[in-house]
């Protein structure tokens, strides 16, 4: 009875009273008691349900899929119904199978769509039930069953058919980044690499030496800093126990700046960050990387938990530009200047003083805001630290427009964007910032149609598959180009997979296809 109830009642108040109104609240009364809720134009049966977390073998720390509300009338909500319009059950087919699996409630992304998730910390030998719910009633084609067993997420069990696996992730056909880095390198002499890497570069802070052989990963560190070696470690860990690796050895740079600058006769350094002025291989930066991996555990804001926490609706939220982070570029000084100036259009301060810090006393110290309180402004202003900002994927993931200033430095998913249809530009110096802001003001509808479609952009673009699909694709490409043999040095240490003795698996699938081949063979 809830909200429509009370509002035909309300629409009673200027009609004749009598017997009229007392059959309007009657007919109310009777439609909101339908299995299929139409109080909130949500028919149960026509929803859509979709995504990888619905394959067993899609194996990710996270697993995923989607719900999309549909009405009476077959078509897709796109204003939220709720956040607690559905609910989702998960529970192994075996009852005796006594296996942890954390689900926490539908992440509502606001647009008629939900976002469901749920991490595994066992193997399930006989599969899973899946069962997403409407009031009760069973959405689309719910209960969803997953044959087992289903790997969790430090089951070393990886594929050894690459392709299969590939299509498993639905990897893309190509990436263009990719193949815009490996055009320096037609060839990789792994012997000149050896040499001149660390001649070159093991006075700049932080290279990881690393040689996978046998889809085992070996290492050593060169350099003061290479404490985020923690991040390639967990990764390339992760990902080969999902698909086996080709031998391959290579360096990967745990700095901040990019760093190959030669323009001819380059070498092949991997890093997180690339820039317009060095040739560098780029992956996906630790940032995405370790959200990804510790989605619903070790973050707390991550590439997914962000699609549900995007603020109010695009009427609702304030029309000002907004900024806070460190003091990591003079840039975000002039921004935090810009703001006082002119406070209607921009809400911007600097949070943590490090590098300028006699600035202080002039620009001031504004106070720490909560990341998803960030939405509650229509526009984000996007501009680099010390190299690009990466914070940057986690705006374009919200429904506010991005105002991105022009950078020389670049992430790995940068080529699919493009100015003024994904995100608005902003000019290096920021002179041109507030007229965007004013223009985006005064273009309100076509402000959120770029919102819409840099966020649409942003979910396909940096869905937990596509990271691990982009990890294999570079060292896929780079292997093919190497010249020599790939080689376990002496000076290297064996990186082990994680020990887990309270989730032991067995690769069944695996087994079962080896022996398959065996009685094919006899």
């Amino acid at each position: 009875m809830n909200m429509v109830s009370e509002r035909s009642l309300h629409l009673c108040v200027p009609l004749v009273s009598g017997s009229f109104c007392k059959l309007i609240v009657f007919v109310v009364f009777i439609s909101t008691n339908f299995p299929v809720s139409v109080c909130e134009g949500i028919n149960s049966g026509r929803c859509m349900i979709w995504g990888p977390g619905l394959n067993p073998d899609t194996v990710l720390p996270v697993r995923h899929f989607f719900v999309q509300a549909v009405d009476s009338k077959g078509d897709n909500l796109t204003l939220s119904p709720g956040k607690d319009t559905f609910k989702v059950k998960i529970s192994p087919l075996d009852k005796k199978e006594h296996i942890r699996i954390h689900v926490p409630p539908p992440l509502d992304r606001g647009d008629g769509s939900f976002l469901l998730r749920y991490r595994l910390y066992g193997t399930v030998l006989k599969g899973l039930q899946i069962e997403v719910l409407h009031q009760d009633a069973a959405v689309a084609k719910s209960p969803y069953t997953l044959q087992g067993p289903i790997y969790h997420e430090y089951c070393d069990c990886p594929k050894s058919d690459a392709p299969v696996w590939q299509s498993i992730m639905q990897c893309p056909a190509e990436e263009p980044q990719i193949l815009a880095d490996f055009k320096s390198f037609p060839t990789i002499d792994l012997q000149r690499l050896r040499q001149e890497v660390p001649q070159r570069f093991s006075n700049r802070g932080g290279l990881i030496h690393y040689a996978i052989i046998n889809n085992q990963l070996h290492r050593r560190t060169l350099g003061k800093y290479t404490d985020f070696k923690m991040f390639s470690d967990e990764m390339l860990l992760s990902l080969m126990r999902k698909v086996r690796l080709p031998d391959v050895e290579f360096y990967i740079n745990v700095g901040d700046w990019p760093l190959e600058t030669k323009r001819t006769d380059a070498v092949p350094i991997l890093s997180w960050c690339g820039s317009t002025e060095t040739r560098d291989v780029v992956l996906p930066t630790y940032e995405v990387t370790h959200s990804t991996l510790e989605s619903m555990r070790g973050v707390t804001i991550d590439l997914l938990s962000v699609q549900g926490n995007t603020g109010p609706p695009w009427i609702n939220k304030t029309d000002q530009a907004f900024f806070r982070g460190r003091d990591s570029r003079e840039e975000r000084l002039h921004l935090a200047s810009l703001s006082k100036k002119n406070p209607e259009l921009l809400d911007a301060g600097i949070t943590g003083w490090f590098f300028f810090r006699d600035r202080e006393k002039h620009v001031g110290k504004a106070p720490l805001v909560g990341f998803f309180d960030f939405f509650k402004y229509k526009y984000q202003v996007n501009v680099d630290g010390t190299v690009a900002a990466y914070r940057f994927p986690y705006l374009m993931l919200g429904n506010s427009v991005v105002l991105k200033q022009d950078s020389q430095y670049y992430e790995y998913f940068y080529t699919h964007l493009k100015a003024g249809s994904h995100y608005v530009p902003v000019k290096r110096n920021l002179s041109d910032l507030l007229e965007k802001i004013q223009w985006a003001k005064e273009n309100d509808a076509e402000a959120q149609k770029i919102a819409r479609a840099g966020q649409a952009a942003a979910r396909e673009l940096l869905q937990p598959g596509r990271l691990y699909c982009y990890y294999y694709r570079v060292l896929h490409m780079y292997s093919e180009r190497q010249a020599g043999q790939p080689t376990r040095h002496v000076d290297m240490e064996l990186v082990p997979q994680p020990d887990d003795p309270t989730a032991v698996c067995t690769c069944e699938r695996q087994s079962h296809k080896e022996e398959t081949n065996k009685k094919e063979e006899l």
